[in-house]
This record gives C-alpha cells, sequence and structure tokens, in this order.
C-alpha cells in the first residue's frame, strides 16, 4: 500500500437474510445488486467497475458473518447530496441513528442501520 492507492479495496456487509438486505440497499440507493453464491456464501454485490481500482465491496450471508452495531463501520458513497438517500432510509425498513452532520470541509456524515442490525455510514459532500 502507498499513497497512490485506495487503503479499502473490498468490503462485506453482514446480512442474515441477504434478500432483505438487497432490497434495503437497492431501495436506499435506487441500484440493482446482483446475487451470487460463492463457497458457502451468498453475497449481493454493490456495482462496481472491473480493474479500475475502485473500492466496492458486497453484502455476504454465511456462517462467518454477523450483523453488528459495534465493531468497524463503513462509509458507503452518497455524493453529491446524501438527502434523498436518508430520506429513503426508513421506507427502505432501516434507521437513522445519528442524522446528517457537517464534518467540516469533508463534507457529511450520517449513521444508518439496516434491515440486518448493522450500523453504516453515509458520506456526501453536501
Amino acid at each position: 500500500m502507498n499513497n497512490s492507492t485506495n487503503a479499502l479495496n473490498w468490503f462485506e456487509i453482514p446480512a442474515t437474510n441477504i434478500l432483505r438486505a438487497k432490497e434495503f440497499y437497492e431501495m436506499v440507493f435506487s441500484i440493482e445488486m446482483p446475487v451470487h453464491e460463492m463457497y458457502e456464501s451468498k453475497m449481493a454485490f454493490f456495482p462496481y467497475e472491473p480493474r479500475s481500482g475502485k473500492a466496492t465491496g458486497a453484502i455476504a450471508q454465511s456462517d462467518m458473518h454477523k450483523p453488528s452495531k459495534e465493531g468497524s463501520i463503513i462509509y458507503l458513497n452518497a455524493n453529491p447530496n446524501m438527502d434523498p438517500f436518508v430520506e429513503r432510509v426508513a421506507k427502505a425498513g432501516g434507521k437513522i441513528l445519528v442524522p446528517k452532520m457537517g464534518i467540516g470541509e469533508n463534507g457529511f456524515i450520517a449513521f444508518i442501520e439496516d434491515t440486518e442490525g448493522n450500523k453504516v455510514g453515509i458520506h456526501s459532500e453536501e
């Protein structure tokens, strides 16, 4: 790893019900997430561009993926403005844990709880 690489290149958000979790993130972010089974896991993939060097990830359901509001926190991209995304959280079955708040010149963040019980950060410039 050096200054020209992403510190994050992959993330997995744990799920106990992959279809419910997939529906939540598709509704909040207005995306489609293909589901694949890999080894002993089911995964719903966030949009990605192969070999681009851009970080991406998936929702993952397996015996080793345990949803939680404790531990590592990932921040999903809600640029340019998170307001429309945050407005869809409750409609999609989630909760707002910490509403949109400014973090100075670095934009804004909010914390949500998804349908699986994970705390997830949302970040935007506006």
